[in-house]
Formats: C-alpha cells, sequence, structure tokens
C-alpha cells in the first residue's frame, strides 16, 4: 500500500494514499485495535446529515461563507447516501466521546468539498464549526434511533400486529385447552391468544410513541461542557429546522443540552422499550413452540411451516427453526440492554464516555427487533391448527369441572376431576355419574365454546 503523509495538532502521520480522511482518523485506526467492529452504517449516515443540517445553520448565522456551506452540503448528501462508506474505519472501541468518528466524519467531508467546491474546507474550522463531538455524537445517537425506530422497527411491528389480528379473527372460533402453569386451564380460542399479543404489541408501540419528544429533543448547541461556547446565537434552532426538513421527522433542540451530553437516559428510555418488545416476542415465540412441539410427545396443537430438515442424523425430524431464530434475537436484545444501562452510567461531570457503545448497540437491537418482528410474523402466518388433536384434549380436560361449582361446590368438582383423571374419562361422563344432573344440562355448563366467552353465559 502506498501512503501519503499527513499532519495534525501532534505532528505527521502516514495515511493511505487514496484515504479520503487524514491524520486524526488515522491514528484512530492505528490506537483502537479491540475489535474489528465499526459504528453501525445508519449512524455514520445520520452522522452526515448533522454535518449537513450543521452547515446550513452556519451559514444563516454567518458562520460559514456561502461557497463552503453549500460545498459541505452537497458532499454530505452523498455520504448520507452511502457513498463512501469504506472511509468510516474507526471502531466502536474508541475514545468515548466518539471524537474519532467525529473527526473521521469531518476529514472526509472536508477533503470532498475542497475537491468538490474549489475552496479550502478544514475539517475543524469549517465542518466541526458550532460544534462538538460531545454534543454531536449523543445528538446523533439520538437521531439515528429515531430513524431507526422510524424506518425499520415500527413497520416490521405493524406487519407483525397485521398478522397477528388476522389470524386472531381466522382463528376466533377455534376453542383449545387454556394453560398456567404449563398445566391444563379453562378454554380459551386461538384468537384471544393470538388477539392478546397484538394488544401488547399497540402498548409497546405506544410507549415508543410517548418517547418521541423526549428522543427528538437534541443536545446539539451544548458544544463542548453543554455551556454552548463557540455557538453562535440561533445556530441549534436553525439546525434543528433544517434536519428536520432533511429527514421528514420534527426535531428539536433540548433547553438543557449538558443532560443529554453527561448521560444517556433517553437512549435507556429507548432501549427498555426494546426490550419490552424482545419479551413479548420472545414468549410468543415461545409459545409457538409449545404448540407445536411432538408431534407425538408434545402438545401437538399446531403444525408450524416445515421450511428445512431438523436434523443432520434424525430424518424426517422438523425444527421450530423460526421461532429460534427470533428467540436469540431477542435474547441479545436484551444483552444490549443491559450493556446500554451499565454504559449510561458511565458519566463523570459533564460527559459520558461510552457513547459510540450506546450507539452501536441500541441501533443494533433496532434493526434485530425489525428482523424478529418479520420472522416472527411469517411463523404465525403460516402455521395451522391440528382440530382433531386440539378437540380431543379439550374434551378429556378435567379442569371442565370448574363450571360445575356454582351447583356442587368446589369440593365435589374436585372429586370429579381427580376421578375422570384417573380413569382418562370425559368429566361429562363422571359428572353425570356423581351429581345425577342430565346430559343436556351438564353439555351446556360444560361447554367449552360457552366457557371461552364464545356463547351467552
Amino acid at each position: 500500500m502506498k501512503y501519503r503523509t499527513e499532519r495534525d495538532t501532534m505532528g505527521e502521520v502516514s495515511v493511505p494514499v487514496d484515504a479520503l480522511y487524514g491524520a486524526q482518523t488515522q491514528r484512530a485506526v492505528d490506537n483502537f485495535t479491540i475489535a474489528a467492529r465499526t459504528m453501525p452504517p445508519l449512524f455514520i449516515r445520520c452522522l452526515a446529515r448533522i454535518k449537513s443540517a450543521a452547515a446550513v445553520a452556519n451559514a444563516a448565522r454567518g458562520g460559514l461563507p456561502a461557497d463552503i456551506a453549500d460545498a459541505l452540503v452537497l458532499v454530505a448528501a452523498r455520504v448520507a447516501g452511502g457513498d463512501h462508506a469504506d472511509q468510516f474505519p474507526v471502531g466502536v472501541f474508541q475514545t468515548g466521546s466518539g471524537t474519532s468518528t467525529n473527526m473521521n466524519m469531518n476529514e472526509v467531508l472536508a477533503r470532498l468539498a475542497s475537491q468538490a467546491g474549489g475552496v479550502e474546507v478544514h475539517p475543524n474550522d469549517h465542518a466541526n464549526r458550532s460544534q462538538s463531538s460531545n454534543d454531536v455524537i449523543p445528538c446523533c445517537i439520538q437521531v439515528s434511533a429515531a430513524v431507526a425506530l422510524q424506518q425499520q422497527l415500527r413497520p416490521a411491528l405493524a406487519r407483525l400486529s397485521g398478522v397477528l389480528r388476522r389470524r386472531a379473527g381466522e382463528l376466533a372460533d377455534t376453542v383449545k385447552t387454556g394453560r398456567t402453569h404449563l398445566m391444563d386451564a379453562m378454554p380459551v380460542t386461538f384468537g384471544q391468544e393470538l388477539e392478546s399479543v397484538a394488544f401488547q404489541l399497540a402498548e409497546c408501540g405506544q410507549r415508543l410513541d410517548d418517547l418521541q419528544p423526549r428522543l427528538r429533543a437534541l443536545p446539539i448547541g451544548g458544544s463542548a461542557v453543554g455551556t454552548g461556547v463557540n455557538v453562535p446565537a440561533g445556530f441549534a434552532d436553525a439546525f434543528a429546522v433544517e434536519l428536520s426538513r432533511m429527514l421528514a421527522m420534527h426535531f428539536t433542540v433540548c433547553p438543557n443540552p449538558s443532560s443529554r451530553m453527561a448521560a444517556q437516559e433517553v437512549a435507556v428510555e429507548c432501549s427498555a422499550c426494546a426490550r419490552s418488545l424482545a419479551h413479548i416476542l420472545t414468549k410468543l415465540n415461545n409459545d409457538l413452540r409449545w404448540m407445536a412441539s411432538g408431534p407425538l410427545a408434545g402438545l401437538a396443537e399446531i403444525r408450524l411451516e416445515a421450511l428445512q430438515p431438523g436434523s443432520s442424523i434424525m430424518p424426517g425430524k422438523v425444527n421450530p427453526v423460526l421461532p429460534e431464530a427470533a428467540l436469540m434475537a431477542a435474547a441479545e436484545v436484551v444483552g444490549n440492554d443491559a450493556t446500554i444501562a451499565l454504559a449510561a452510567r458511565s458519566g463523570n461531570f459533564q460527559l459520558n464516555v461510552m457513547l459510540p457503545l450506546v450507539a452501536d448497540k441500541l441501533l443494533g437491537s433496532i434493526e434485530l427487533l425489525a428482523g424478529a418482528c418479520d420472522t416472527t410474523a411469517r411463523a404465525v402466518a403460516g402455521f395451522t391448527v391440528d382440530h382433531a388433536q386440539v378437540g380431543q384434549v379439550l374434551a378429556r380436560n378435567p379442569v371442565l369441572v370448574t363450571a360445575l361449582n356454582p351447583q356442587i361446590g368446589y369440593e365435589a368438582a374436585a372429586a370429579i376431576a381427580k376421578r375422570a383423571y384417573a380413569e382418562r374419562r370425559p368429566v361429562i361422563d363422571v359428572a353425570m355419574e356423581d351429581t345425577g344432573m342430565s346430559r343436556p344440562e351438564l353439555e351446556q355448563l360444560l361447554d367449552p365454546a360457552r366457557l371461552a366467552g364464545l356463547a351467552e353465559k
């Protein structure tokens, strides 16, 4: 590889000759070698948008000449569109403020703008004008999370909710044995089970909506320590207006920027919403696995879509692969949430010093959940009910005797349930013998559909 010599305030650095970045980025590449994982692509694209909005705001407030601002806006749009993605090699495990990533962007944009605009653009004096890594990186965490939620997670959440409600409608009258503690309980319908999950998802969506005003209130203009040093009056408001226009999302300026720089409670709240969705997906996918278990030694209430051979040694075995994939994604989201919570506690005085890690884990969780929602939706859409198996189990369920409590009392009903279970007989047959009640009367009282709420009680 051929190199060129670049200079910064610490001296000379050898940089690959074709690299768009400069000395500070190269120092970061040389220094931070813990892992090859770089900052998420969405974070980089949103950081470019932030630099573009800052250039517009600086020009409006007299902080940048129009030609330099125009050149920065032009090239930032290209980077935001995905161009030059290979020019951002700085890893997640870097300086805790994210200064290296901020300067990586500043250096790339300055070089591109200098080439495109025919003017000399400086990474610090121009691309970073009226900014600090300490407000830009927290700002970018919030912006990229807001974009990811809107473009990735909310659509996937809506798709899953739609599939759940459609299947709930199709199975609204299909009664099955309910279970508590994994033991037989009173009847429910498949529709009721699926509607319950759809309701949980709706509440999860409401949590994300409630979060938005805080997530979109940005610490821009806080500068180094939240006091706004070297930031001209009106810059932050002009920035918020321009960023809102570019992303078609309403952003505001946090009235206390230091609260978003010294701490990361908004990221913690966002991650908690993600964790809640992970819990919902975990239960739903585990329920699908349980219902599909068998087909002979398990519940075998449903058949999941057969997608691939399940074993390299057991012919004919088919496994619940989609739920398992979604469960692993959900498990990682819960782990990411724990990491974010720990990282958010790592602020000292005016700055949190684990910002790149927060960004990486938060965006990773949102992306994982979007994929897990779509995978789960596919599993829900593709399962079929084994009506014969469900009906046989339901008919033998001794807990149906609960419906006789008002007529014969709890202890007498318990005796019927125990005898029905011990003799492996339908509870209605034992109840006829032990109560003297007529079969039509018992059929009405023990009707699973009525007990599941489908018929008038």
